[in-house]
């Protein structure tokens, strides 16, 4: 314990405050950041206060605490589990101290937390536990170190599970390439993995946080030839999974999206492994947004619409009616479809999109290696050509796609 504080100990407790009745005095920010913690942990809250924010105002509109705007009264406290002093006035905030001593009353008081007899930790929730942090009083040592906490659970560096994992599968979507992008549940699964089964658009920097006992299989490296990739990459994650392994299915962006995810979770589930799905944020519209381009705008466009582009307009196996998708006013997202930007652009202007409609192209878009190009439905194709854009890119096409700062 720091020589400051240790005159001083706390005896760090969680407090039941359901249907409890929780006195705050004053209605300010500060009051404001502590409600809503007391609201949840499902305490009955009073606010006493002259003047409150219009966010404590909103809460009490909406039934979640009791607000009287007067000062505050020796007895105010009357029937109080706990009270907190936050005034802009110390003299009012000692005189609620000094009622919750004569009451018993545990009383926080912000603008001393050594005059108090009650000290609010730093807090976090992660995944069904309660993190807190004190520091006698010294709050942004304790908040730095509840963020490392939670920075490192998060990340997998420290274990919230005393038990090993399960044994069973957990489809991740890894985000749409920049290695902060994956979800923090996604995170702490890959922490956990035995065996990773990785897609090509995974995030690689995932993979290199990995420990040395981890087994990394490449899908895209799966020696079974292209017709039988996926049924390879089915039985790698199933013959894990049943050797008692805990098997992460690392993909890009979302599992969902055009990423063969729920074929993976039937074939578990006829198996009898267990699944669990966590989604991620899917590059259709991440990367839009890394270059700028929000997909929808109000007044705007009222619709997008995410296309696959893996198959040309004409092939027999296309399920996609362009003649629609050229009748829309919004947004078009097409991926896997550089390679085929010609036909795509010709089907739509065709179906009577206008030539000079906005169309930017994003490659490898949130990593450092992203480039935009601008262009429009008659210029695009040739664009791409001469600009060498390859996969992994996507296309956004319509009014939204010609948004920039530059242009405000």
């Amino acid at each position: 314990m720091p020589a400051a504080a240790a005159d001083e100990p706390n005896y760090l407790v969680g407090l039941n405050l359901t249907d409890r009745r929780v006195v705050v005095v004053g209605g300010g920010t500060v009051a404001q950041r502590r409600l809503g913690l007391l609201v949840a942990s499902g305490a009955r809250v009073h606010v006493v206060s002259r003047a409150v924010t219009p966010a404590v105002e909103g809460m009490a509109t909406g039934g979640q605490i009791t607000v009287e705007l007067r000062d505050y009264a020796d007895g105010d406290l009357d029937g109080a589990w706990y009270a907190i002093a936050c005034t802009d006035e110390p003299e009012t905030n000692a005189a609620v101290v000094a009622e919750a001593e004569r009451r018993r009353i545990f009383c926080v008081r912000a603008d001393s937390a050594r005059n108090g007899t009650a000290v609010t930790p730093a807090t976090a929730t992660f995944d069904g536990l309660e993190v807190g942090v004190l520091a006698g009083g010294r709050h942004r040592r304790s908040a730095a170190v509840r963020t490392a906490i939670v920075d490192a659970l998060q990340s997998g560096s420290i274990s919230d599970d005393a038990e090993p994992h399960v044994a069973g599968v957990a489809l991740v979507g890894g985000g749409p390439g920049d290695p902060d992008l994956i979800t923090v549940r996604g995170r702490r699964l890959l922490a956990r993995a035995d065996v990773v089964v990785a897609d090509r658009l995974a995030p690689p920097e995932l993979l290199a946080e990995l420990g040395p006992q981890v087994e990394v299989i490449d899908a895209a490296k799966i020696p079974y030839g292209r017709a039988m990739a996926q049924e390879a990459i089915n039985a790698a994650l199933i013959d894990n999974a049943k050797a008692g392994k805990f098997v992460v299915r690392l993909k890009g962006g979302d599992p969902y999206v055009f990423g063969r995810g729920f074929e993976e979770l039937e074939a578990c589930a006829a198996a009898g492994v267990p699944v669990t799905v966590v989604p991620g944020i899917t590059s259709a519209i991440s990367v839009p947004s890394a270059a700028g381009i929000p997909v929808t705008h109000r007044g705007v466009t009222h619709e997008f619409v995410v296309v696959s582009g893996h198959v040309a307009p004409d092939h027999p196996d296309s399920l996609t009616d362009w003649s629609a998708l050229a009748r829309l006013k919004g947004t078009l997202v097409l991926l896997m479809a550089v390679e085929r930007i010609e036909k795509f652009a010709d089907v739509l202007m065709a179906g009577g999109r206008p030539a000079e409609t906005p169309v930017t192209v994003v490659q490898e878009g949130t990593t450092r290696s992203q480039r935009v190009l601008r262009a429009d439905l008659a210029t695009v194709a040739a664009r791409v050509r001469e600009e060498e854009i390859r996969p992994p890119a996507i296309i956004v096409i319509g009014p939204v796609a010609g948004f920039s700062v530059d242009a405000g």
